[in-house]
């Protein structure tokens, strides 16, 4: 019998590859961030070429180091700028999965607190399959965010929205929440708007510190990320990839830096930090402290593509 179930496939601005296309794929950067209010003077303006110069040698050294792809987690609200960063990543045949979604307060859009709850599930919907801004490139996933003292109402609002845009066309919904009774309330709302647990990722879970929200996030069936990869010692990320491990959960598990990006805010850009310290530095310290290929073969390229595949 011909088996007609559709290929799952990571949506990118070089178009939607499926998994034999990929190899290891970093699921948590950034290549333009602007953290100012909106209405700043050059909020989110940069010059192409400017940006060019900072962030195509960036890319460049990715792929060198291994990258095939990249996942970029800036939502609207802090300057994403999909026409910029698709151009790039053409140039440099680094593929890039763009964001769609709401950030956290302050950096909530106004339009955000005037549309429906309907209308927000629609724009994301629609940024998910049709473009994002003016770029043809569909959004690969779902990025939201709540304050760590509790969800707040608009964030709430945002939260069902992307459950349900998430619910109609397999996204993932990865949240930036660094308190573990947030996430938890967030996953637990997710999964009451019909949002199945597997479409779910906690970034950020290096910022639980609790191992018990982290296993509960784990054994309701969601995914975790520590993306703080080379921003300080190895070893103390080390440790929780190998609790994580030990415990039974690597199939659900992603790791990346956190790194970049360009800030229009900044002289030149600023002065961005690279993509190269997991394979160069990282993984070498996995393997020493007994970690063997295989498994870093799930966790680096299978469970990110199974994650943000759709």
């Amino acid at each position: 019998m011909e088996d007609h179930t559709p290929t799952k496939r990571l949506h990118t601005t070089a178009g939607a590859l499926a998994a034999e296309d990929l190899g290891l794929i970093l699921p948590h950067e950034h290549l333009f961030v602007d953290f100012r209010p909106s209405d700043s003077p050059g909020f989110a303006q940069a010059s192409p070429a400017e940006f060019s110069a900072l962030i195509t040698p960036l890319l460049t050294a990715a792929a060198g180091a291994g990258v095939t792809a990249i996942v970029e987690c800036t939502p609207p609200g802090l300057g994403r700028r999909a026409d910029l960063i698709r151009e790039v990543s053409r140039a440099t045949g680094v593929p890039v999965a763009l964001a769609t979604g709401v950030y956290r307060e302050p950096w909530v859009p106004e339009w955000v607190y005037r549309a429906s709850d309907r209308d927000l599930e629609e724009w994301m919907v629609r940024e998910l399959t049709e473009g994002v801004d003016a770029s043809a490139v569909p959004a690969g996933f779902i990025k939201i965010s709540a304050d760590e003292e509790g969800l707040r109402a608009v964030e709430e609002r945002v939260l069902r929205a992307a459950a349900r845009a998430a619910v109609r066309t397999g996204a993932l919904v990865g949240t930036h929440t660094t308190g573990g009774a947030v996430v938890l309330r967030q996953l637990e709302i997710a999964v009451a708007e019909g949002l199945p647990p597997d479409r779910f990722l906690s970034i950020h879970t290096q910022t639980l510190h609790d191992d018990g929200v982290r296993r509960a996030i784990l054994d309701q069936g969601a995914w975790i990320e520590f993306d703080d990869v080379g921003q300080g010692p190895d070893h103390v990320t080390v440790d929780l990839v190998l609790r994580t491990l030990e415990a039974g959960y690597g199939d659900r598990v992603l790791l990346s830096h956190d790194a970049g990006w360009f800030d229009p805010a900044l002289p030149g850009g600023g002065a961005p930090r690279p993509f190269t310290h997991l394979t160069r530095t990282f993984l070498p310290a996995l393997r020493a402290a007994g970690v063997d290929d295989p498994t870093i073969d799930d966790v680096c390229r299978h469970n990110p593509f199974r994650a943000f595949a759709r």
